[in-house]
């Protein structure tokens, strides 16, 4: 017998799975509410929401978004990481999620939730970088310096998709109206979309959203070069905030790392032959799909994600 889950049901089984994608989405989803209520207890009360210090930004805005102002950021150095969680808009919010939810998925089939958690930061980090370098570098934004601002999960969110679909590049994904077609194709639209829009409305959050895409791309390599990220295990201790990893895990990680180290020669050694199964098995998956593992084979892609 088929159990049917309603699309109500999913949701609220994948919202009490506490996994690190869940999370994330929660807490954007939970300061769009937060400030939405706040603007209306405003508008209620009679109370003005224009900052002075910011043309068209909310006072609450004014202090969790970004700023391209130098001297501004150095007052509110916090704004490099809560802009990344700041939504405003329900359409905004709508299809962050959206990319968040299906990218993260895909993402953490193949690597690991601390990793995903590295990766949406790092990228929100990244696409703030670009948008305030671009707008004191070139001559275009001179004049919007001191009155702009960014905020938005998009930079964060390309991360995560640009690094899955630098990973899995072959990776199917079915869009409506689209069909069938490869994760690298799909970035690679996304990223032209970006680029072209920047003339045509909100230069600084298609220069962001570059930004977080480059740094998703950049890590994947840097990472199949053998570079482990940024944090080490601070990403770990994330995800057991995030998860609730079961304790015993990660001591059984501790332990490991408290062994005796192996020799370049060993650690080199090892490391290419498991890197040989799991191109391999990669391979097969971008030609047959993720279906047509074999149980063994479906093991040892789990547990090489979950390791790294």
């Amino acid at each position: 017998m088929i159990h049917y889950q309603s699309p109500f049901g999913q949701i609220k089984n994948f919202i009490k799975g506490r996994s690190a994608l869940s999370i994330l989405i929660l807490i954007n989803i939970t300061v769009f509410i937060l400030i939405n209520l706040a603007h209306l207890i405003y508008w209620l009360y009679t109370l003005p929401t224009g900052a002075s210090y910011v043309e068209g930004a909310s006072r609450i805005t004014y202090w969790l978004a970004v700023p391209s102002d130098l001297s501004a950021l150095l007052h509110r150095p916090w704004t490099l990481l809560t802009y990344m969680f700041v939504q405003e808009n329900f359409f905004h919010i709508f299809f962050n999620m959206i990319i968040l939810y299906f990218g993260g998925k895909i993402f953490t089939e193949f690597l690991s939730s601390p990793k995903l958690v590295s990766t949406y930061l790092t990228g929100g980090i990244a696409g703030a970088v670009f948008f305030i370098a671009a707008y004191n570098i070139f001559p275009v934004f001179h004049e919007d310096v001191s009155i702009s601002v960014a905020l938005g999960a998009s930079a964060s969110v390309l991360a995560v998709l640009i690094a899955a679909a630098t990973y899995v590049p072959n990776y199917a994904v079915v869009l409506f109206l689209i069909g069938r077609i490869r994760l690298k194709y799909l970035a690679l639209i996304l990223v032209v979309i970006d680029i072209l829009s920047i003339q045509r409305g909100n230069p600084g959050g298609h220069i962001a959203h570059l930004g977080g895409a480059m740094w998703g791309f950049v890590s994947i390599l840097a990472y199949r070069k053998g570079f482990k990220g940024l944090g080490g295990k601070l990403w770990y201790r994330l995800a057991d905030f995030f998860k609730g990893m079961n304790r015993r895990k990660y001591t059984r990680y501790k332990e490991i790392r408290t062994e005796r180290p192996l020799t370049d020669e060993e650690y080199n050694r090892i490391r290419a032959e498991k890197q040989k199964k799991i191109d391999a098995i990669l391979e097969k998956i971008s030609r047959s799909g993720y279906d047509s593992l074999t149980k063994e084979e479906k093991d040892l892609l789990f547990k090489a994600s979950n390791k790294k």
